[in-house]
């Protein structure tokens, strides 16, 4: 992945408003899963991506410091060499004092050439070690928002749980209330109330039948005392008349 797409989607997530997110969400906590899974991918290519840029600074910081080696060597060469020029040159050499400057002269176009890979190498360490530390600091700030919104998951989720129970708690509440169970009770205590004293007119007419029969029987026995005194009165009144 190139490096500046890696830079734009770390910006672009931990840019992320997720509370706006979670609000447009028709299921939060799926939401909230999908968004750790997307910053935990993105937190590995990130991590993928600055290793590779700080492998690649290692490697230029290697090429500079073998550059401004290489430089330092061919510029003591090149001091070796026009040491020796005049060592010859005060000898009266000047043929091989002449052979010395031109090596001197050789080492010194060298070590201009090492100044200018230098100068090359350090503009690329430069811009590398910034490329490096944004991609660093986008993946702490990465790692941050991921274990910020872990902790934000759980706590929704559970809050979630919570207020749904409660809820549910008061549906039933409701429920009950419009159901009103107190008026199905008051019917059910007046229809026992009505059998209660359909029972006691029950057990009053049979007393008063019970009652009733034994006055007849008592207006029974009257009336056989009647007949019989009657007849006595009828055999006292017979028995006179026949003396």
């Amino acid at each position: 992945m190139a490096q500046s797409s890696i830079l734009g989607r770390i910006g672009q997530l931990v840019r992320a408003n997720v509370n706006a997110m979670i609000d447009q969400a028709e299921d939060p906590e799926k939401m909230l899963d999908q968004l750790i899974r997307d910053f935990t991918d993105n937190i590995a290519e990130a991590e993928q991506a600055v290793a590779q840029t700080v492998g690649n600074l290692r490697l230029l910081e290697d090429d500079l410091r073998e550059a401004r080696d290489a430089a330092s060597e061919w510029g003591n060469k090149a001091a070796a060499a026009a040491r020796k020029a005049e060592e010859v040159r005060a000898q009266g050499t000047t043929t091989e004092a002449g052979r010395f400057d031109d090596l001197a002269k050789i080492a010194l176009r060298r070590q201009l050439s090492f100044e200018d890979q230098i100068r090359t190498f350090e503009s690329q360490v430069a811009q590398q070690s910034q490329l490096t530390d944004k991609l660093k600091d986008g993946l702490n700030k990465l790692r941050h928002k991921r274990e910020d919104l872990v902790q934000k998951r759980d706590e929704l989720v559970s809050r979630a749980k919570m207020a749904q129970a409660q809820i549910q708690v008061q549906q039933a509440v409701r429920d009950v209330s419009v159901m009103d169970p107190s008026s199905e009770l008051n019917r059910f205590e007046e229809r026992i109330r009505r059998e209660e004293a359909q029972a006691r007119g029950m057990e009053e007419v049979a007393a008063s039948s019970l009652e009733d029969q034994f006055a007849a029987l008592d207006t029974g026995e009257d009336e056989l005392e009647v007949e019989a005194r009657l007849a006595q009165l009828k055999a006292g009144s017979t028995v006179s008349t026949a003396s």
